[in-house]
């Protein structure tokens, strides 16, 4: 670590998702809070926070289930709140053995689950 930046020195740059809805799924992802970076004919960039990008390549196949990753957030149940405000039905929020969390359905057929966080009282 350089200087006295106590964050931890590493984070995760890229995370990628295929999706037969290329364009539906960018704009799905802008409303549930992504920064829109880049966006192609096949394929987009999205940030989250830490500077994590997700890269979103096209699919021939419908996809089902669940995406490759999961999202955290600071409150959960605003989260949820904002997201049921904007018409995109969030699930119930449940507990879990470590989190409180909640899914919500994507264009491409996946599901994100949003999670309560337990980020480390030092800064990340």
């Amino acid at each position: 670590m350089a200087g006295d930046d106590a964050r931890p020195p590493i984070w995760v740059g890229h995370v990628t998702l295929r999706t037969p809805e290329l364009a539906a799924t960018h704009d799905f992802m802008i409303q549930l809070g992504m920064r829109d970076i880049a966006r192609g004919e096949d394929f987009g960039v999205l940030e989250l926070r830490g500077g994590t990008h997700l890269v979103l390549l096209p699919n021939d196949q419908f996809a089902t289930g669940p995406t490759p990753f999961d999202l955290m957030v600071d409150d959960l149940e605003a989260t949820h709140r904002e997201l049921a405000e904007k018409g995109l039905e969030p699930s119930e929020i449940e507990q879990g053995r470590i989190h409180r969390s909640f899914t919500i359905a994507c264009p491409s057929g996946h599901t994100v689950k949003f999670n309560s966080t337990h980020v480390s009282d030092r800064p990340v």
